[in-house]
């Protein structure tokens, strides 16, 4: 039912400019034990050293979310989209049938930390496009904000997919966060950095959690916070009809 991907269980690629975890298989690192879960696909946590970047390089049927942690990442694509990714934005890219793109770290001193996200969208040869959105940090202390929805609802950048995707800060102990997930679905928690505790279980920067709930009942999670102030991402899936792999 709960099932903790440590931080140290990762994938790792290093190079003199990056050093990515994967939590799912990706590129030349394979797991078959962790290929994907649900429709969620990629938490690739990069550390982009100053003046390092991805290349201009292709991407077709696939939702791709990029959260940064701190730094900033610039984007350039196909679709004449320029922007700069900071803390407290998300930005959802539908690659659908084909889109070019590169990200970079522009700044001569500082790296980038983000999170990496990619989610199998709902169905392919959908026309590419490119959202990216700012979220308030006080909406996220001690709660659950949402930042990505099937509809874009509440300001959330829209993913094409059964999938909710929420962020939340938990800075102290008395910091709760409860969470009910429906009937036939399924969750994920992404530590983000920092420490909480998953009811009694504790998780750190880095770690990811499966939750896999009867499919005929309610269940509810609840989330702690601990001295060390964290950030995490929770998403809420529906479980997919056909395999994904």
């Amino acid at each position: 039912m709960i099932q903790i991907r440590h931080s140290g269980d990762r994938g790792q690629v290093q190079l003199d400019w990056l050093d990515s975890r994967h939590t799912f298989s990706f590129g030349q690192y394979y797991d078959p034990n962790h290929i994907n879960f649900a429709t969620l696909r990629v938490i690739n946590e990069d550390h982009i050293q100053p003046r390092g970047g991805f290349k201009t390089h292709s991407h077709q049927d696939m939702e791709i979310i990029t959260y940064v942690l701190s730094g900033t990442l610039e984007h350039k694509d196909s679709l004449g989209n320029g922007s700069v990714i900071q803390p407290g934005e998300v930005q959802r890219m539908t690659a659908g049938t084909g889109i070019y793109h590169s990200e970079f770290n522009g700044s001569e001193n500082q790296p980038v930390h983000l999170l990496q996200i990619w989610i199998i969208p709902n169905e392919k040869g959908l026309p590419p496009s490119y959202e990216q959105k700012a979220f308030s940090e006080a909406e996220q202390w001690g709660k659950l904000q949402l930042l990505g929805s099937p509809d874009g609802r509440k300001g959330s950048v829209t993913i094409h997919q059964d999938v909710e995707l929420y962020g939340a800060k938990l800075t102290t102990e008395e910091h709760h966060i409860d969470y009910t997930i429906k009937p036939g679905r399924v969750a994920w928690i992404q530590i983000a950095r920092g420490s909480v505790i998953l009811g009694d279980r504790p998780l750190d920067q880095g770690d990811g959690v499966a939750i896999t709930p009867p499919a005929d009942e309610p269940y509810i999670i609840q989330l702690t916070g601990t001295s060390d102030p964290a950030e995490i991402l929770l998403f809420d899936l529906a479980l997919p009809s056909v395999s994904t792999n």
